[in-house]
Parts: structure tokens; sequence; C-alpha cells
């Protein structure tokens, strides 16, 4: 009925094209051509470029940004591959997805379309030499401009298709086929209109529309700023991983739910969307806004993210797993030792799991990674046994509770604040609301249950202070 609603992020292999890899990079090298005088680029012709290959194709988005340009020959400062990996990112296409998606340099996938729409959006609140100067409209009900063409408008209408069904509205995630060289982008199950990917890609747009709006700049500049540059960055933890922390502060709970009304009741009024919205009263809107931005928040904004195994490259388990029985009544804090170094990105955290997983399968002869997760200095989780398998941490109490591992010796040094904010502050609390671990919960250091230092001194006196220790 809304064909312009379907929403999957599966890119089609295309072997032997020679286009540049589905990357973070990928984008910043043809935005630093298309801004460039020197190789026939002009700054600020990106937003207009980006919307006539097909950004901002929705009802909503259009009430806000406008009607799209014509359609635009290739730009000259574009050689042909650069021209077709862009076309195939942000042009709607029978076959392919409405919103393309990249690999990001911290690990996390981006979808385009709500980055470069609430990037116009900035761009024109800001002014400056580099912004377009088209105003924006003034919107009977009134809305942001920024939450609308990011978020609002995608969020309410996938918790107003899914409203009184069993379906999810969000998520879920996926996995690339090569990281070096992503090209094939997988969903780890039925698709919803807000994937992960569009959640990443919605919030990077609220974060650098709103930094736009304060100071305009060069829009290749300022991803690469945002998000690094090189797959696997060793520089450290880049901006976008607190994507989460710096949504949430500019678009809370309250905001967020008084915006989604809003748009809902724009599209009541917009012809192609009146239909959707015919017999839902205002009560009704009010209901879906909050379910919408309640779970929004909850999983994107207080839960953290958490790197898959297909994302990290993990070897298959060996054997079959056993089940664990859900909710688990504790929680068991490592540290790894060995690697005795924090890693502090996507690339360095990634090869110090796999180098875990052939210790912990090659040498101790387990059948995978002991850890049920494991914490990097980079900002994220990454899945070991994960949520639902029985682990081997904590010798005698596996089947009891979740074994969570820092990567370092924090035999003398601690974690720094957020990463140690990441479990105490965000995963347990999560877990707890998930159902996945009781709500009177246990805490332990592993050095309470076995003869071991771990997980070091440091670190064992920091987590006496948590909530749940015994």
């Amino acid at each position: 009925m809304f064909p312009w609603l379907l929403l999957v992020l599966s890119v089609c292999a295309r072997p032997g094209t020679g286009l540049p890899p589905r990357h973070m990079d990928s984008l910043v090298q043809i935005l630093d051509a298309l801004e460039s005088p020197a190789r026939g680029g002009s700054p600020g012709s990106v937003p207009a470029l980006a919307r006539a290959l097909g950004v901002c194709s929705t009802p909503g988005c259009r009430a806000v940004l406008g009607e799209p340009p014509e359609p635009t020959p290739a730009p000259a400062a574009l050689p042909p591959e650069q021209w077709q990996l862009l076309r195939e990112l942000l042009r709607p296409e029978p076959a392919a997805p409405e919103r393309g998606a990249v690999l990001a340099p911290d690990g996390s996938t981006v979808a385009l379309g709500p980055l470069l729409a609430g990037l116009e959006v900035g761009l024109r609140l800001g002014g400056g030499s580099e912004g377009p100067r088209d105003p924006l409209p003034t919107l009977r009900p009134p809305l942001d401009p920024l939450l609308a063409v990011t978020v609002a408008e995608v969020l309410g209408t996938s918790f107003l298709l899914a409203r009184g069904g069993d379906g999810a509205a969000l998520g879920p995630g996926g996995c690339w086929d090569d990281v070096d060289d992503p090209q094939n982008y997988t969903l780890a199950g039925p698709p919803t209109l807000v994937p992960d990917a569009v959640a990443n890609g919605a919030m990077d747009g609220v974060v650098l529309g709103a930094r736009l709006a304060r100071e305009p700049a060069p829009l290749s500049e300022l991803l690469r700023g945002y998000y690094g540059t090189g797959n696997g960055s060793e520089r450290g933890r880049p901006p976008s991983s607190y994507r989460r922390r710096d949504f949430g502060a500019l678009a809370g709970p309250g905001k967020l739910e008084e915006e989604l009304v809003a748009m809902l009741e724009l599209l009541r009024v917009l012809p192609p969307t009146r239909g959707l919205l015919e017999g839902v009263g205002p009560g009704e809107v009010a209901t879906v806004a909050r379910r919408a931005a309640g779970e929004f928040t909850r999983r994107y904004v207080e839960c953290p993210a958490i790197v898959p195994r297909c994302m990290w490259g993990a070897r298959p388990y060996r054997g079959t797993p056993s089940p664990l029985t859900l909710p688990l009544g504790s929680v068991f804090i490592h540290h790894t030792l060995e690697p005795g170094t924090p890693c502090r990105s996507f690339r360095a955290c990634a090869r110090a799991m796999r180098s875990m997983q052939r210790f912990h399968q090659d040498t101790r002869a387990w059948d995978d990674i002991g850890y049920s997760f494991v914490v990097g200095s980079d900002g994220y989780l990454y899945e070991g046994r994960g949520w639902h398998w029985v682990g081997a941490h904590t010798k005698g109490y596996n089947t009891r509770g979740f074994g969570v591992g820092y990567v370092g010796d924090f035999s003398a040094t601690l974690p720094d604040p957020d990463t140690l904010a990441l479990v105490r502050d965000e995963l347990l609390p999560c877990a707890v609301r998930a159902g996945r671990i009781l709500q009177n919960y246990t805490l332990h250091g592993h050095r309470q249950l076995g003869r071991t230092d771990c997980p070091g001194n440091a670190l064992f006196q920091e987590i006496q202070g948590w909530p749940g220790f015994q």
C-alpha cells in the first residue's frame, strides 16, 4: 500500500564491479570531491544532490525539506565508480534498499538517508556560506525539523503499522560480509522500518545536524572528525561511539514523544499518508507516540550497543551449546589479563576477541570463547556466548550467571570512567528491564569464586561500590 515504507537493509553482491567498499571512508572521499573547487565541486552542493538521488523521499520529509531537485547528471568531480556507488546508496531502486547503509570505522552500520537529511536541516538552520539558503517551512502542527526528517516519521510510522500486532517495530541488527571490504549487509532477523542501521543514521543525523546548526562546516570535514578514518582505525574511540548518549541529551523521552505526536498529525493531512491514519484518533496517536519513544529510548539510548559475533569474526561454536534458563541471578566481573592492554578501536577489540577465542578453543579446549560478553574501551560490548548459552567463565557457576570480561589487565589501573559505566549504568539495568537478570541480582568478582586474582586488585576494589555487589 505504501511502497515508500519498504526499508530492508540488504545489499546485493556485485562481484567484479570495482566499486569502492560500502564504508564511511568511501562516503567521506566522495564528499571531499564534491566539496572541492579544485576538482570541479562546490561547497554546499551535497544536500541537493543527495535529495535528487532519493534521500528524503517520504511524505513527511518532503514536507519539511521540499520537493527534490530534478535528477542530475554525474558531477565532474566524481569518477564513474564513485558516482555509481553514491547512486546505489542514495537512490531508491526496486531491487535495492530504500536507504543505503555503510560500515563506520567504529564498527557500527549507518543508514545514509536519515544522516544526510539531518545534515541538510543543520546546514539550513545554521546558515553560512557552506549551507543551502532555502528557508525551512513553518508547519502545522509545529515540528522540530531535525527530529522530523531523521527519526520521527519513520519511527512513528513503524509503530503505527505495528500497533495491535505481535511483530517488532524496531531492529534488527545485521552483519557485513567483510569488514575490510564491506559490500553485503544482511539483517539478523525479520526487517522493520527501523533496523539498527536506520536508528544509528537517525541518531547521527540529529547529533551532527545540531552541530552544524551551531557551527556550519564542510560535510567531509565533519564526518571525518566524527567517525574517524580508516576501516578499523587504531586512533582510539571516535565521537560516533557516543551517539546514544549525545542523542539522548538532545531528544529525551519527553521531547521525542512530543515530536512523534506532531509528525503523526502532519501525516494525517498529507495526501499520500491520510489513509494510514484513517480512524486513528488523537488518543491512539498519543499512545503510539508514547510507546515508540519509550521503546526507542530503552533500546538505543539507555542500553549499550553490542557487537555481534559475526562482526568480530568469531569461529563457529564447537559442539552443541547448552541453553541458559533466564533470568539469571548473578553477574561475574573479570578482566582478560591477556590481552593486557585495553582495546580502543573496533579493529583492536575485534582482534582481541579472535585471539581470546583461539586461546580458549585451541589451548584450553573449550567449545567457544568463555565470556558471555567482553567490554572494550572503544564504547562497545562484544558478544561472546551471549544471553542464551552457558559460558565457561566462572567454574562451578556458569549456569547461574553471566560472565563479563573487561579487555586489559586491571591489577593496578582502572578502565576509563565511560568504560566502567558501560556495564554498571547501562548493561546491567538494561538486562534487568529485559528480564535477563533478576532485579535483585548479585554481582561478584571472579576471585570470590575461584583461586584467581581476576578481575585485578584495582577493578575488584571498584566493583565493590556497584549495585548488587556481595
